[in-house]
């Protein structure tokens, strides 16, 4: 068969992406596929039902992370795993990790298409719960599986309502206390490879016109605080002068502008690092006629150096005690939320670089700036490559955008990759 998968497989991928926009859509913009929620759940069965249609076996484990194997010819051989989550941002973009879902399923669907039966096993995973927007934790379906999540974890609050993630789980349909269990769900040995595809989150790939799709070179860790304070003193705006005011926005506006200056410079003598203050709360009594006693800030922090992320936190603390004892103010910060940056495996990047080749597709090297559960396997010791495609508009918004034609390629190298990895030289 000289039909290429791009094309072949064309009309599955466009399905599949348009059957789950179909039942994901928030009813203001956007899509909401919270994890452990009822719209993650549907994504889970449609998969499912995929799967059995094209005579995959399937295996669910104990925190909900979805697993559908494509049988090779040598069993005892270790898999080659793909695949991304199915959740998404509260009212996000369609493409952030169910592409990378999307993808795995469809290079399945063309070795079933083009009758190929794998030397080893080829698996899909499709994770639970890796954004944090919702409770404030990242890759909480790949930490499950690989037996790192705690018990404080699983006490964070939904973003807004009273709910536990605790107890989101059980209203899945899964027990807490089995996903707080040590031991992995899966044998990490038995993968030789995992690699995800992902869109890119960002605008490099999109500004090219040759270079559609990159192999990712290492993903970056971060450090995040979900609700820090900055408490100063509520006052009656037009009856206390300055010099008696303890502003606790005037605060975070000195603290907003010393980071950023610090940032410039840490970029200057070459340090990688991004810095983002995302979320600022007023106190429940903010007025126009009130001076802020209060406001609640997050911080995410990341980089690919580990040093990077603990020098530049230390700094930010020690910025906050200066402007602390100066306007008059205390700064008190939530529990410190750490990510791990990671490597990709060079001999795995290298035989994407080449299935890429055998394809015809050109590809460049990327640095990843955002998270991925990629980077759980990684730290454990799993050979890890990531794909990207180009995408617009950003991610983690509802505006995000992703042309079919630009995943069709990504997603050929990584069949390509797949159903070359036991081919000998």
């Amino acid at each position: 068969m000289t039909e290429r998968l791009r094309d072949g497989a064309l009309d599955f991928a466009r399905q599949v992406f348009d059957d789950i926009y179909a039942f994901s859509q928030d009813p203001v913009i956007g899509v909401s596929r919270q994890g452990y929620g009822p719209i993650e759940n549907k994504v889970h069965e449609y998969i499912k039902d995929w799967g059995r249609k094209l005579n995959l076996e399937e295996k669910v484990d104990r925190a909900g992370n979805l697993f559908l194997t494509l049988p090779g010819k040598n069993r005892d051989l270790p898999c080659y795993m793909t695949g991304s989550h199915g959740d998404s941002v509260p009212q996000g973009g369609h493409y952030d990790g169910l592409a990378g879902v999307v993808a795995g399923l469809t290079a399945l669907w063309w070795m079933r298409h083009v009758h190929f039966q794998p030397e080893r096993d080829v698996v899909l995973v499709v994770f639970r719960m890796e954004e944090s927007s919702w409770f404030g934790k990242a890759y909480v379906g790949s930490l499950a599986m690989t037996g790192q999540l705690t018990p404080e974890d699983l006490a964070l609050k939904h973003r807004n309502k009273d709910q536990t993630l605790a107890e989101a789980m059980r209203e899945a349909g899964f027990d807490p206390k089995e996903i707080l269990r040590k031991d992995p769900t899966i044998d990490l040995k038995h993968i030789a490879a995992f690699t995800e595809l992902h869109i890119e989150q960002g605008p490099t790939l999109d500004s090219r016109s040759k270079e559609r799709v990159g192999i990712v070179t290492g993903i970056r860790g971060n450090f995040r605080h979900k609700a820090c304070k900055c408490i100063g003193v509520t006052a009656h705006s037009g009856a206390v002068n300055k010099e008696f005011r303890h502003d606790a926005v005037m605060a975070m506006g000195h603290l907003l502008v010393n980071m950023d200056k610090h940032w410039d410079e840490w970029l200057a003598r070459g340090e990688d690092l991004v810095f983002t203050m995302g979320v600022f709360k007023t106190g429940v009594s903010s007025a126009i006629a009130i001076i802020p006693g209060e406001v609640t800030f997050s911080i995410d922090i990341r980089s690919l150096s580990r040093d990077t992320l603990i020098r530049f936190h230390k700094l930010l603390e020690a910025e906050c005690a200066v402007i602390a004892t100066d306007r008059g103010v205390k700064f008190e910060f939530d529990r410190l939320l750490v990510c791990e940056e990671a490597s990709v495996d060079p001999a795995l990047a290298a035989h994407l670089t080449k299935a890429a080749k055998i394809a015809g597709i050109p590809v460049m090297p990327i640095p990843s700036g955002a998270g991925h559960d990629s980077a759980v396997l990684a730290n454990l010791g799993v050979p890890v490559t990531m794909i990207f495609v180009a995408n617009q508009n950003g991610s983690h918004n509802p505006h995000e955008q992703m042309k079919l034609e630009d995943f069709m390629l990504g997603t050929e190298v990584l069949a390509t990759a797949i159903m070359t990895y036991d081919q000998k030289e």
